[in-house]
């Protein structure tokens, strides 16, 4: 049986072990691509790969559970194991990395229970998840002859929380679903945050997060095991070799001279986990939210990071630097040659049909009528977008509408006739128009763009999406509102032979037939905001606000013949025709900027 210990060092069979580890989510990347993305992770002399495991996406509604697909958790660890891969897990209820709330289930905004904490009621739904993920995950560890060979209690909860009981209970759970293996905690690297967020008086290992200075994070952290008598291996658990972006802000880089000499001053005192190697993409509606001050900051579908391998998952000009660096520093390490995938263009792809949201609302989405309007989570509607109807009769030939209290954007349209949108810092500002019937439609489509994934706004109000308070005409609430939950797995239900309008919300569909698929990025410069669809795959948000102009599709999505792609766009922006293209395209904006 192969042993992992946490000694002096880290010890493999009793042997000491460098962790030369690389972040792969496999929920970011296309399951057809693991192994592409694993065979370049080994190429580069690694010898381990690091995974999250987003509760959100597994347990998408309450007691309903998914490790299917690219969910295949098992499989992607079980793919490491037979390339040689050691794995560590970081199964924690929350994640950060970016994603939609921290990879918390927004199902949780309905229940009274306090989040990250040591409220029983949390414990509970964490204890149910937890008693069939491990099921998946026990069997897998190395004293089972599996590859894992450590897991994670909580994500940085030192930058959040001090309440040890928490992490003492998911200690606790972990052990009970069977985890042999040693753990740790990951914050970062001085004081404050791990006294806060470490579980060292358990033994567990304090492991720290940073992107540079690593001498001096280093030597923090080696100061905090001393204070509490341990004599312990250092590691890097988040080596930040790049960055994340936001919708309407230049992409952030790294240079990779100096990304390099970074990785020498950590590995030279400890192990490593690169975060990310491979950061891949924010399919459907899961990319992240930041927070700064009272506005929440949406983060990009695109989840390339500045990482090693590109979002795409081909090497970059920072992965030969870093082969070239462990060659140097570790020449009997076995490397090998990288996989490169190819991509492909088609150009001037046709609008086949286009059709009006409104017209079509019915075929694609759950309607639910109340007296007042409910916010998304009431509904079940955890993501994307919802539609909100009601009537308002004329009242003055001018009137004054105002909505209360929504989340994150609003669009409003009356009798069919776009009126305004509004973002969260302008959502309840006053929407005057003058009125000619006695009898008017009000429609208000509210797009959820992202829930906060890091911080204090993680118990705020504002990660309920939809209306939450209600919607006034003059100084009165309007009654009697009809909700329709959109949902995107319906949209072979659409009928396109109904009518389209101009500035309406609307469904464009392009055909092509392909007979040799590959990877590709759609061009969606063209456009104005929306989501697209390839063969039924929701493979992210646009928005012409950049920072890119496309969209990239693995050819996992594709299939040899006829392919379809439906654009939502709810800007009334569109394009008689698209481009498939072959590399990435970027919004002209600011200079880049760099980070430390």
């Amino acid at each position: 049986m192969t042993t992992f210990e946490i000694k002096e060092n880290f010890l493999l069979d009793g042997k000491p072990f460098k962790i030369l580890s690389g972040a792969i989510h496999y929920f970011r990347i296309h399951p057809s691509d693991w192994n592409h993305s694993l065979h370049n992770l080994k190429a580069l002399g690694f010898n381990t790969v690091e995974t999250y495991v987003p509760w959100n996406v597994h347990e998408p509604k309450e007691e309903e559970f998914d490790f299917s697909g690219i969910l295949d958790l098992k499989a992607f660890i079980e793919m490491a194991g037979k390339m040689d891969l050691k794995v560590i897990v970081r199964p924690s209820p929350y994640i950060c990395a970016e994603w939609e709330f921290g990879g918390l289930p927004p199902w949780l905004l309905n229940k009274d229970c306090r989040i990250r904490s040591s409220d029983p009621k949390f414990l509970e739904y964490v204890e149910r998840y937890y008693s069939v993920l491990f099921k998946i995950l026990t069997p897998l560890q190395v004293t089972n002859n599996g590859p894992i060979i450590m897991m994670q209690i909580e994500n940085e909860y030192g930058s959040y929380g001090e309440d040890k009981e928490y992490l003492e209970q998911i200690y606790k759970l972990m052990r009970k679903f069977g985890v042999k293996v040693p753990l740790f905690t990951s914050d970062g690297s001085w004081l404050a945050t791990l006294r806060a967020g470490s579980m060292i008086e358990h033994d567990i290992l304090p492991t720290g997060n940073f992107g540079s200075k690593g001498r001096l994070n280093f030597k923090e952290l080696k100061e905090f095991h001393n204070d509490h008598g341990k004599n312990w291996p250092l590691m890097c658990m988040e080596f930040w070799d790049g960055w994340f972006n936001r919708w309407g802000e230049p992409i952030v880089k790294r240079e990779t001279e100096e990304l390099l000499e970074a990785i020498e001053e950590v590995l030279n005192l400890g192990s490593i986990n690169l975060y990310m190697f491979h950061g891949g993409t924010n399919f459907g509606f899961m990319n992240g939210c930041s927070a700064r001050g009272r506005k929440d900051l949406p983060q990009i579908t695109s989840y390339d990071y500045g990482a090693p391998l590109n979002e795409q998952g081909n090497p970059t000009e920072k992965y030969y630097g870093i082969q070239k660096l462990v060659h140097k520093m570790y020449p009997n390490i076995n490397q090998g040659k990288p996989l490169i995938k190819e991509s492909m263009e088609v150009n001037n792809i046709p609008l086949y049909k286009k059709v009006g949201l409104f017209e079509v609302i019915d075929d694609i989405s759950h309607k639910t009528t109340t007296k007042y309007p409910l916010n998304m989570e009431k509904l079940d509607q955890y993501y994307g977008y919802m539609l909100y109807r009601t009537r308002v009769k004329k009242d003055s030939d001018k009137e004054r509408f105002r909505i209360i209290d929504a989340r994150d954007r609003a669009q409003v349209y009356l009798n069919g006739k776009h009126l305004v949108t509004q973002y969260q810092e302008e959502i309840g500002d006053d929407i005057e128009t003058n009125i000619k019937e006695d009898s008017n439609q009000l429609d208000i489509l509210i797009e959820n763009m992202g829930r906060v994934n890091y911080g204090h706004k993680l118990l705020a109000d504002t990660q309920r999406k939809g209306i939450r308070t209600g919607v006034m005409s003059d100084l009165h609430f309007i009654l009697n509102w009809e909700q329709f939950v959109i949902n995107f797995d319906l949209i072979d239900n659409i009928d396109f032979s109904k009518k389209w309008e101009k500035n309406i919300p609307a469904f464009y569909k392009y055909k092509l037939n392909i007979s040799n698929p590959k990877d590709s990025y759609i061009d969606t410069s063209k456009f104005g905001k929306g989501i697209v669809l390839v063969n039924g795959n929701n493979i992210g948000r646009f928005w012409n606000r950049g920072p890119m102009d496309t969209l990239y599709i693995p050819r996992g999505f594709f299939k040899e013949g006829i392919n379809e792609i439906v654009i939502f766009e709810t800007e009334g922006i569109y394009s008689e025709e698209i481009n498939l293209v072959d590399k990435p395209l970027f919004t002209k904006l600011e200079d880049n900027s760099n980070i430390n």
